[in-house]
Order: C-alpha cells, then sequence, then structure tokens
C-alpha cells in the first residue's frame, strides 16, 4: 500500500543544507535554506524523487521521522545477506588446497567403529576350498581327490563329480569329448535302503552313462557290448556297511572300461543311502583298479575330527 507524499519543503539530497519544495506531485525548482525550526510538516511513507529536470539526484529526501526505521530495515537486510553469504561460503566454498571442505562431524554423528581384527574365512580355508577334497554337502561325505584331477564344475546331472584333468575326443562321435576317468556321488532313489540291491541296480546305470551313450543320446563308445562282474561284496565306507559292485565293460569303440557302484547309509540323520560312481578308462597305466579302492577308503563323514574330512588327503594312482 502506498500513499501520495502531500506538498511541503523537504530536504534536497542534492544540495546540502537546502529545501526544495515538492508541490504534491513533482519536485518545483523553488529552494530555500534549509533550517532545523522549519521541520517537514508531514514524514511521507514513499518520499518523493528529486527530478532530473533540476539537475538534482534521483534519491529520495530523508525526512527525520523516518530514518530510523529505514536504517534499521538497511542494518537487517545487511546482516541477513552478511549471513547468507557467510553460509555459503562455508559450505561450497572450496579450501586452502583448491578443493571443496567437508562439513566436520557434529554432535549427532554415530562415533566410529574400529576396523574388524579378523576378516571372513575364505571358501579355500574349509573342505569345499581344497582342490584335494571334493565335499558333497547334501550326502554329507567327502572324498580325496587324486593328483593330477580335478573337481568338475558343471555336469549334466548336477552331481559332485571329480575328473581326470585332460579330456579326449571320444572314440565314438567327433561331437562329444571324454574323460578318463570319473567319480561321482549322489543320493539313492527314495523307498530303496538295501545297499546290495541299490549298488546292483545301479551299477547297470553307471555303465550306461560312462560307455553306452551320454544324457544327449551319443554313443560315445559306440556302445557296450558285454560285460564282466569283475567284483561284487560287501565293504566298509565311512564308517558304515555298505556294498560294492563293480564291472569290465567291452566297447564297440575304443579301450572300453571298468566301472563301479558303491551304496552305502549316509552318515546324516535319515541315513538315506549314498551312491559313489567310479568310471575308469580300461588299459590305461595311470588308472589301475586298485585306485578306485584307494578312492573308496578315503570317503569320510564331513567334519570327521580324525581325518579332517579328508581335508589335506593327497592320493596317486
Amino acid at each position: 500500500m502506498s500513499f501520495a507524499t502531500p506538498p511541503g519543503w523537504y530536504p534536497d539530497a542534492g544540495a546540502p543544507g537546502t529545501d526544495r519544495w515538492w508541490d504534491g506531485a513533482a519536485w518545483t525548482a523553488h529552494t530555500r535554506p534549509s533550517a532545523a525550526a522549519h521541520p517537514a510538516p508531514y514524514e511521507p511513507a514513499h518520499p518523493p524523487y528529486a527530478p532530473q529536470a533540476f539537475g538534482q539526484p534521483t534519491t529520495p529526501p530523508i525526512s527525520r521521522g523516518g530514518s530510523r526505521t529505514r536504517v534499521l530495515a538497511i542494518t537487517l537486510s545487511s546482516l541477513l545477506v552478511l549471513g547468507a553469504a557467510v553460509t555459503a561460503a562455508i559450505l561450497l566454498g572450496p579450501d586452502d588446497s583448491g578443493t571443496r571442505a567437508a562439513p566436520g562431524p557434529t554432535a549427532s554423528d554415530p562415533a566410529p567403529t574400529a576396523a574388524a581384527t579378523s576378516a571372513t574365512p575364505s571358501p579355500e580355508a574349509g573342505p569345499d576350498g581344497d582342490p584335494g577334497v571334493l565335499v558333497d554337502q547334501l550326502n554329507g561325505i567327502t572324498l580325496a581327490v587324486p593328483d593330477g584331477w580335478e573337481k568338475a564344475k558343471n555336469t549334466s546331472d548336477d552331481a559332485p563329480t571329480i575328473r581326470t584333468a585332460v579330456s579326449y575326443d571320444c572314440p565314438g562321435t567327433s561331437a562329444s569329448f571324454c574323460y578318463r576317468g570319473t567319480v561321482s556321488t549322489r543320493t539313492a532313489r527314495a523307498g530303496r535302503t538295501d545297499p546290495r540291491a541299490i549298488a546292483e541296480a545301479d551299477i547297470i546305470a553307471a555303465a550306461d552313462r560312462a560307455y553306452e551313450q551320454d544324457v544327449l543320446g551319443r554313443r560315445t563308445h559306440g556302445g557296450i557290448t558285454s560285460h564282466q562282474v569283475l567284483k561284487a561284496e560287501p565293504v566298509a565306507v565311512a564308517g558304515r556297511t555298505g556294498y560294492l559292485v563293480r564291472w569290465r565293460v567291452v566297447t564297440a569303440k575304443g579301450p572300453g572300461g571298468v566301472v563301479q557302484s558303491v551304496a552305502f547309509p549316509s552318515t546324516l540323520g535319515s541315513e538315506t543311502p549314498v551312491i559313489v560312481r567310479l568310471a575308469f578308462d580300461a588299459d590305461r597305466p595311470e588308472l589301475p583298479v586298485s585306485l578306485m579302492d584307494t578312492i573308496t577308503r578315503s570317503v569320510r563323514p564331513v567334519g570327521d575330527s580324525a581325518t579332517s574330512g579328508g581335508v589335506g588327503a593327497s592320493i596317486g594312482p
């Protein structure tokens, strides 16, 4: 809201010691010496500005009564501007090194915690990370990995598997590759509990998978033409009584091989039987049949305190 300034003599800001007549709408050419005995008849809320026509500055005359309010307002505005400038300098201004200064900690900031003194153990710290041990957590067993063998990262049936490190083109098809030796572990089919019956049934599946055809139906060794039972007897595995069946198979192509199935009760609470399958190419000096017995004897329960679950075991051919 604004009000018109009434006519009267007002101090001329452009001529100190002089009053100029304001006719209510514009400055006039009439002036007089300023006198303290002639106060301004009215303190305008918005003093008029001296016109350029008389060569006077355009700043408004400062009246005595309204000057205190105006000075206070200007002072307050100056403090607000100064405060904003200081705040901006603190938050945004660069430090001596030319980088933005980071705010310091406040009372509400949480106290820094000490760095952990012990790191999380790596997988290599347990049997799973030991390249010399195959761990079957599902069935609760471990077995030793022979020298020169490796743990397979991926298999067609997702069974924990170890195998010879070097593969070769299968003799029955160039579209696939084979391994000289493989060992895998698995859970017996539900409902079966007799180790002998399980081993006698599984040896057929073990021979077919190793030397008859693979999961894609390819006859990797030209198919099995005959087999011979080499061994069928009870055996102690991981402190449990199991049963072992071993065959020698003849194939249409290649040397054929020796396959074995061992079944025994799990050391876990349910004691669901476990199967260990082995398949070695025949007539390989690095794969004697005795190595099958050595691998079978290396089977231990996971966490076995006497053998560290197989950790550190190393067996050769």
